[in-house]
């Protein structure tokens, strides 16, 4: 099997470059082998892999950014996703690409549903949206992942950012009205590799997936997991107190949805797939970070 990945040094892309190798040949691509906005040379590429498999990892992700850059944000997550699902319409190729619940309101306490209305806050959500539709309009052999709050050992987090901050602070301040779930780019990288398996064999289970860890918690809630388990493992802390804020205390170009919950169950019972909790993924990055900091 031949496998063409983009976005190879993203934090998904990173654990996939991992995950897909015992699969077959990988032809690991960055943005500096590829401009996204250039559909031209992305069909160039496409043609000249000719891959069973594209995997697309790449996406503008710095989501208040894409408030004050449209264009740029919709070239790289709808352009060049409507370009990459047209040309593995035409190899019969299998493409697998990645959303967001950003493409939802953030209404209401439910989980979203592959099948609920989606109605984007952002530009961001917006282009991710657009880039999904684009696929699905293609006819082409695709599996795309929503994913929610998505975190690697690998690059900036939201765990790091909270150490660092609880290093130098004597207190934090941290949302609580924002609920989703944790969820490793290992945990999506490894799903994946399992996905194109079961597509190889069985082209029916193509569509749309919401893909997270189980369970949910608010950004509070996590930043307070991030800090106790930190300082159970010996780190020093100047951060005595974590309060809990509503979103309107931090505003931003971009509205967050205060729903990011996603409803696994069609992933889980299709792929035959145990989704673990969110918290021994955040233990194990956290894991990681401190052993490097040590």
């Amino acid at each position: 099997m031949k496998i063409l990945l983009l976005g190879k040094n993203g934090q998904v892309g990173w654990e996939l470059q991992r995950s897909l190798a015992p699969l077959g040949d990988v032809v690991a691509l960055g943005s500096d082998d590829l401009n996204l906005t250039d559909l031209d040379a992305i069909t160039r590429t496409v043609r000249t892999v000719a891959p069973d498999v594209i995997v697309n990892a790449a996406a503008h992700t710095a989501v208040d950014k894409a408030e004050s850059e449209p264009d740029l944000a919709r070239a790289i997550n709808a352009l060049a996703p409507a370009a990459l699902s047209n040309e593995a319409k035409l190899l019969n190729s299998l493409l697998i690409h990645y959303s967001t619940d950003y493409v939802f309101d953030g209404s209401g306490d439910k989980p979203w549903l592959e099948t609920d209305a989606t109605g984007p806050l952002s530009v961001y959500g917006a282009t991710k949206l657009e880039g999904e539709q684009f696929i699905q309009q293609s006819g082409c052999r695709h599996l795309i992942f929503r994913a929610s709050w998505v975190y690697g050992a690998r690059g900036g987090n939201f765990a790091k950012t909270m150490l660092r901050m609880a290093q130098e602070r004597d207190s934090l301040k941290v949302i609580d009205d924002q609920i989703g779930a944790p969820t490793g780019a290992d945990l999506l990288a490894d799903v994946t590799a399992h996905a194109i398996r079961t597509a190889q064999h069985n082209e029916a289970v193509s569509g749309l997936y919401h893909l997270t860890a189980s369970g949910e918690t608010s950004w509070h809630g996590y930043a307070r997991f991030v800090l106790d388990y930190a300082r159970q493992a010996g780190m020093s802390l100047k951060a005595a107190t974590i309060e809990a804020v509503p979103t309107s205390v931090f505003p931003t170009p971009a509205k967050r949805p205060h729903n990011s919950r996603l409803n696994t169950i069609k992933l889980r019972s299709t792929f035959d797939l145990h989704l673990p909790h969110w918290q021994p993924g955040v233990e194990r990055m956290l894991t990681e970070i401190l052993e490097k900091q040590s």
